[in-house]
């Protein structure tokens, strides 16, 4: 009886054995924990990831508003590699109500309302203007009526700072007069539309808690 259970014994450790050997020849051996190995990638691929969708075409969300393979393509391709969640059609939404709400305030001379969004530069130049409008006795009144065009014309972006810039070329039309201190009309006529062209950027720090962008520089 002892005799067969020890034969027992040796024949389920060989088993064991052998086992062991197996799925270490298959699984290979840790020491302590380690991550699971991630493939190697080139530098670029956090572009190219954020250039093209899923199923290897070029991602919509750029090339709807700039040109498939230009450096603004690529530009825009880096800003949603610092920020997954960036939208190019997101920000030009934006750029639309900032556009309209910030020419509004300047030509009504209510900059307080907009300077959370203008670059301290901006601002003061801004506020050169409306100054002078009220030291002259003029006062504005307009009427936004729409933009008729909005693309974007430039984009950079600093690896650094992390900083995105994005110009985007607008043409708005409204209906504006500016009036003396006797209350005449000098300039304009309310039943006028007038087409106004201009070309902002606007500045944030890509993937900051802070979503708002802020207008840096303004020209035609």
């Amino acid at each position: 009886m002892n005799d067969s259970s020890s034969l027992q014994l040796l024949v389920l450790a060989g088993v064991a054995i052998f086992l062991f050997l197996k799925l270490r020849s298959v699984l290979g051996t840790r020491e302590g924990f380690e991550k699971p190995p991630v493939p190697r990638r080139n530098a670029s691929d956090d572009t190219r990831r954020n250039f093209e969708v899923i199923e290897g075409g070029p991602d919509r969300d750029i090339i709807d508003h700039v040109e498939e393979g230009s450096a603004e393509a690529g530009v825009l391709a880096a800003m949603k590699t610092a920020e997954p969640s960036f939208s190019v059609t997101e920000f030009i939404g934006g750029a639309r109500g900032a556009y309209e709400m910030i020419l509004m305030g300047f030509e009504r001379g209510d900059l307080g309302a907009i300077k959370p969004f203008l670059a301290n530069d901006v601002y003061e130049t801004f506020a050169e203007v409306v100054t002078d409008r009220e030291f002259k006795g003029l006062t504005i009144e307009a009427e936004f009526i729409g933009i008729r065009e909005i693309s974007i014309a430039g984009a950079e972006f600093n690896s650094t700072t992390r900083e995105g810039e994005i110009s985007v070329r607008i043409i708005g039309e409204l209906t504006s007069v500016v009036r003396d201190r006797g209350g005449d009309i000098i300039e304009g006529d309310k039943t006028a539309v007038k087409r106004q062209r201009d070309t902002w950027t606007f500045a944030r720090e890509m993937g900051a808690d802070n979503p708002n962008w802020k207008l840096i520089a303004t020209g035609e």
